[in-house]
């Protein structure tokens, strides 16, 4: 699904982030990618959805290379990406608006939303949920609210940064099991070893 090739990246203030880095994404694999705080890997999601322009190297999904905008919009259909922090990624004043804008920009009806809603907020524990307002959810409810906005969309890849940040034990445990029963190619930043090796069978270590 993803290749990255040779890849570099350096930040505007000279650090270099990364250099000659690869990586191979296949269809259906769920892989780990592990490492100290700086190493790169949340600029390596970045890169991978066209949030950051590499230097050198090349971002490949699909078997088509990805470089100008354009190119990337296939990529964010088809991949759901889970920022590291929910409050990047939450914008809309209830659960429920959140859900269905991406619903929304897909094309589902209005008459198909509401159901589709209700199963994300199941699947991910949170029944009930749609009139609250997000600002006032716990930090671990934003997560999980997120996570449900992606899974709603059903895209064919996830990009998971530190999925497990701010839940408490029983919501850990319910992430395990959910992406466990999901079919999907899945690339997912994470501190927690207990967590990776329950749910990925490959690691890569930046360290």
């Amino acid at each position: 699904m993803f290749k990255l090739e040779n890849i570099a990246f350096a930040y505007e203030n000279g650090v270099e982030v990364l250099s000659g880095f690869s990586l191979a994404l296949a269809k259906g694999e769920k892989l780990a990618l592990t490492g100290r705080n700086g190493s790169g890997k949340t600029t390596i999601l970045e890169i991978m959805v066209g949030l950051l322009k590499p230097q050198k190297g090349k971002v490949i999904f699909a078997g088509t290379e990805r470089t100008a905008e354009k190119d990337f919009r296939e990529v964010r259909i088809k991949t759901g990406y889970l920022f590291q922090e929910a409050d990047d990624q939450l914008f809309c004043p209830t659960v429920q608006e959140e859900i269905a804008f991406g619903l929304f920009n897909l094309g589902k009806t209005r008459e198909e939303i509401p159901a589709i809603i209700n199963a994300a907020l199941e699947h991910v524990g949170l029944e009930g949920f749609g009139s609250r307002i997000t600002y006032q959810l716990s930090s671990g409810e934003k997560r999980l609210v997120a996570l449900a906005a992606l899974l709603a969309m059903e895209p064919e890849v996830l990009l998971l940064d530190e999925p497990t940040a701010e839940l408490d034990k029983n919501a850990v445990g319910r992430l395990k099991t959910i992406l466990n029963g999901l079919d999907k190619t899945m690339l997912i930043v994470s501190h927690d070893n207990s967590f990776t090796e329950a749910v990925t069978g490959r690691k890569i270590n930046l360290d």
